[in-house]
């Protein structure tokens, strides 16, 4: 990933005398890193501010994290960096519904010398409900940016631990400026993973143990209540796990438990009914059985985006006997069957969200891809990656769609969202700008296609910006449908000129992009460079992260055409 928060003079690579070295950053942040405006316009994108949604084209405008405007006749304040988005498209940021992205396991607690199996303390039997998500959660771990990159803005962080291992928490993955924490004790994270060597052992002994815990936090609480108000009351005792639990008794928290089997759901959904509290059921793999027994209790849902692995359906041969291919035939029926709950969920008008625990960041798209070709809708996929998800943690209000006064959290790809090539150019997430490098597609015959540009050889170029007006000149030489090519600019050591090799030289009809990358004090900056050429001219826009884009035009010296 390429850093969005550029060092000073960045510009001036380009352009001498832009800025000064202190005027890009924000004078009271000692390291140089802020950025002195949190004004951006991103224009001319095609934005899809909902789920079913149509996509037009508009400006979107944020400012200090919240989304102040989406159209195409905003006023851009002057303090904006403006973002070329020509081309792009705009999504609602990605919203998880339970992550374990940053989540470091606490450490075992050690057995008492007078340990007893069959009635072992609360945290040695994973009853720990007091936990919080936050006290596990590391917000620079690479899992975070590599679910950022998916695409992911907002998650609810689970805590690891046993059959009550805490409670949830609601963070956005956001600037290393900000606690980045929305919401604790979003949910009680439960499972019916019982103590390994001790009670309670069993799925069955889970469920006992946790009416035990429950209608004992009943008790306790009214105890309490009937020491505070009433005199000559002998004084309960204080006890963490019921203390913990009040919110839970009291309607206030949910009970979030794991159940990915259709066996699960059944006993999560037994033991609410019991007892009353708010569930939402989460990591569901298997539930093609029990979809209508899920419809009719109008639970929350959150699916889980690990799907199964085909490498035993893509390891199967060809010529084998009749019993071989039924088998492999067994196999391709479990895996697809598998792959389609999710539109089977979506045809019984089952809102659900997805979870990613368990799941590698970059499978997220291919686990995506799988269930849209086995049936579920386009439309259905992103609204489980942001409306629903967003009416799971109750956060409408705020995020979920592209819209005046909600945070400014945002998707930025490089075609529709779930086309074969389509790439994730830019999130942002609370107002904060992260870029990514995009791999560019692959090459047609470009040059020799019958209407495409004509872009080998020697070019002037000349880029406006604040200070006036800078060139040099770039050189592009075709090898066949390859392109390789050099740029020439100020060198921002001091006076003269400096060469750097252009890279991700693409041609689409009349299109032409490159960008190239410059050494900034140690750190690498990318510059975008996007336009169309007609005849020997090209006029396009340069764009350096950040701080917006500026006109470039360039013009074709056709006596220095250069083809291998």
């Amino acid at each position: 990933m390429k850093k969005t928060l550029l060092k000073a003079g960045v510009l001036g690579l380009l352009v001498a005398g832009w800025f000064s070295t202190n005027s890009l950053y924000a004078q009271s942040d000692p390291t140089g890193k802020k950025p002195v405006t949190s004004t951006y316009a991103i224009t001319n994108a095609t934005v899809i501010t909902a789920p079913g949604a149509s996509g037009t084209k508009a400006t979107v405008l944020i400012k200090d994290g919240v989304i102040q405007g989406v159209g195409s006749n905003l006023n851009i304040p002057s303090e904006a960096q403006v973002i070329a988005g020509d081309s792009l498209f705009i999504y609602p940021g990605f919203i998880d519904g339970g992550s374990d992205a940053g989540i470091t396991a606490p450490k075992d607690p050690e057995r008492p010398k007078d340990f007893v199996s069959a009635n072992p303390p609360d945290e040695i039997a994973g009853i720990t409900p007091w936990r919080s998500a936050v006290d596990q959660y590391a917000a620079d771990d690479k899992s975070v940016e590599d679910f950022r990159k998916a695409g992911f803005t907002v998650a609810q962080i689970l805590p690891d631990g046993g059959m009550i291992a805490g409670k949830a928490a609601v963070v956005v993955f956001g600037s290393e400026y900000s606690t980045n924490v929305l919401k604790t004790n979003t949910a009680l994270v439960s499972s019916f993973r019982g103590a390994r060597g001790m009670y309670p052992g069993t799925a069955v002994g889970v469920m006992a143990k946790f009416r035990d815990i429950y209608q004992n936090t009943k008790l306790s609480q009214g105890r309490s209540n009937q020491y505070q108000t009433a005199s000559g009351v002998v004084r309960p005792e204080f006890n963490p796990t019921y203390q913990a639990m009040m919110e839970v008794i009291n309607g206030q928290t949910p009970v979030m438990y794991t159940a990915p089997s259709e066996l699960e759901v059944r006993r999560a959904l037994s033991l609410q009914k019991e007892l009353g509290f708010k569930l939402i059921l989460t990591g569901l793999n298997d539930y093609a059985n029990v979809i209508d027994v899920i419809k009719a209790a109008n639970v929350p849902v959150l699916i889980s985006l690990e799907i199964p692995d085909d490498k035993a359906i893509k390891a199967q041969k060809e010529e084998v006997d009749e019993a071989t291919k039924a088998q492999y035939s067994r196999v391709q029926e479990a895996y697809d069957n598998a792959i389609k709950q999710a539109g089977l969920l979506e045809e019984a008008g089952v809102p659900f969200a997805f979870t990613t625990k368990g799941t590698k960041s970059g499978d997220v798209m291919k686990a995506l891809s799988s269930m849209i070709e086995h049936g579920l809708s386009e439309e259905g996929a992103l609204a489980a990656l942001t409306t629903n998800a967003a009416n799971v943690l109750g956060m409408s209000r705020v995020a979920g769609t592209i819209e005046k006064g909600k945070m400014a959290n945002l998707v930025i790809t490089t075609d529709q969202l779930f086309a074969e090539d389509s790439q994730i150019k830019h999130v942002v997430v609370d107002g904060y700008i992260f870029d990514f490098d995009t791999k560019p597609k692959k090459k047609a015959s470009n040059g020799d296609a019958e209407g495409a540009a004509k872009v080998a050889g020697n070019w002037d170029y000349e880029t406006e910006s604040p200070a006036g007006s800078s060139g040099g000149t770039f050189e592009i030489i075709q090898d066949g449908s390859s392109y390789t090519g050099t740029i020439t600019l100020d060198n921002p050591a001091g006076a003269g000129k400096i060469n750097t090799d252009l890279e991700d030289i693409n041609v689409n009809g009349k299109n032409l992009t490159f960008s190239f990358n410059i050494d900034a004090g140690g750190d690498e900056i990318t510059i975008n460079v996007s336009g169309e050429v007609e005849g020997e001219s090209y006029d396009g826009t340069m764009s350096v992260a950040q701080f917006g884009s500026f006109p470039f035009t360039a013009t074709l010296n056709p006596t220095l055409i250069a083809i291998k």
